[in-house]
């Protein structure tokens, strides 16, 4: 029954491990309600002090709740339930219940992506946020996030843009709005995917909540996008906890000398994936959803939009002479002294007048898809090569010989 499920996973002073450990030894959570002293100190990995909790009886929490989640409309998902998601049930330390709200997707059968950043974001990294997840979501993915200010809340805003599937992952109860703000972005995230929380109806947003959320976030994602985070930030949090449970880790470049970026710069540095575009990072599952995640092609051009769900404006047409590249004679010459192999190799197969596509620049040279996205990026960035619509690209430099 739901209330020994809600009994244990409440029970106070009964820590995460201690919980797992004696569920898995008497099976079911009625059967430990009921087994006496004896038999909790037989529990194996289960310290005396930790399993002498569970004797305590009391059932009133566990109605309560469960009578609040039946006037709120949340249900309960446990750990044993089918629905359940694998990839959430196989991380260390997995909630022992989910309060839903809203339609949770078979996250199991989902290019999942968590993304994450600063409440104190810049507009960059607003934007990058908002366009970042319109894309994700416009190419086939589920975007996670944490719904807190900043980062969280651009994201869910981009991807409900795009008509796509969010779920959204709260520190507290999910009757319990945070930022109080974001009401109105809960009931979108609600009627376009799921709210969950591991925290019952009423519950706070205590400080330490958060970290054990971010756990939540990465255990239900195949990979984690860090937007801006500074030095101490709880995006590094979950981008650790992603690397720990064996996920792809992928970051938004910022300027070197940008507080909020600082994390983000040293992610990419020590190999997380350079992540310019949606695409950068859903290229790398494509194999494993083919049915699911596809090149958008050419996006819809993106604004930053009032929060509200609707279709992104279609591109506005651009006179043919801004596409076309510069002429032979206007190339400058650089050396290839200052290049990297990986921008050498790709400035050598581009064309100066006909745009290539970054999946055959890929097939052409060989290079991993997210060194051919940072080699481009830093390219694009020092003015070397040009972007064209469809993520094409063209060079504006010659090498010497």
């Amino acid at each position: 029954m739901l209330k020994y499920w809600v009994w244990l996973a409440e029970l106070p002073g009964l820590k995460g491990p201690a919980r797992l450990a004696l569920l898995r030894h008497f099976g079911s959570p009625e059967d430990l309600f009921f087994a006496d002293r004896e038999e909790l100190l037989l529990a194996e990995d289960v310290p005396p002090g930790q399993a002498e909790l569970a004797l305590n009886r009391d059932l009133s929490a566990a109605d309560r709740i469960l009578a609040d989640c039946q006037r709120l409309g949340q249900r309960i998902l446990t750990i044993q339930d089918a629905g359940y998601p694998q990839r959430l049930r196989n991380i260390f330390d997995p909630p022992l219940v989910l309060y839903v709200k809203g339609r949770m997707p078979v996250i199991d059968e989902e290019a999942a992506v968590a993304v994450v950043g600063t409440r104190d974001c810049t507009p960059y990294g607003t934007a990058s946020a908002e366009r970042l997840s319109q894309e994700l979501a416009a190419c086939g993915a589920v975007v996670v996030t944490g719904l807190a200010r900043g980062v969280d809340s651009a994201a869910a805003r981009g991807a409900l843009r795009a008509g796509g599937t969010v779920v959204g992952v709260t520190g507290s109860g999910l009757d319990v709005v945070y930022p109080p703000e974001n009401g109105d972005l809960y009931a979108d995230v609600a009627a376009a995917g799921a709210l969950l929380s591991e925290y019952p109806p009423g519950s706070p947003p205590d400080k330490h909540h958060f970290p054990a959320r971010n756990r939540i976030m990465s255990g239900l994602s195949v990979a984690s996008l860090v937007v801006e985070a500074p030095d101490r930030s709880g995006a590094l949090i979950t981008a650790r906890l992603a690397l720990e449970q064996g996920r792809e880790v992928y970051a938004v470049p910022g300027p070197i000398s940008a507080p909020a970026s600082t994390g983000c710069n040293r992610l990419i540095r020590d190999g997380a994936g350079l992540a310019a575009e949606g695409w950068d990072i859903l290229r790398d599952f494509q194999e494993r959803f083919p049915e699911k995640l596809r090149p958008a092609g050419e996006l819809p051009a993106w604004t930053p939009l009032p929060a509200r769900r609707r279709a992104a404006p279609e591109p506005r047409r651009r006179p043919e002479a801004a596409l076309a590249p510069e002429k032979g004679p206007s190339l400058r010459t650089v050396s290839p002294e200052g290049l990297t192999d990986d921008q050498a190799a790709l400035l050598g197969i581009l064309a100066a007048e006909e745009p290539a596509q970054v999946d055959g620049l890929i097939q052409a040279t060989g290079i991993p898809a997210r060194r051919v996205s940072s080699a481009l990026t830093m390219l694009e960035i020092d003015g070397m090569v040009r972007q064209h619509s469809g993520k094409r690209y063209t060079r504006l430099v010659t090498l010497a010989e």
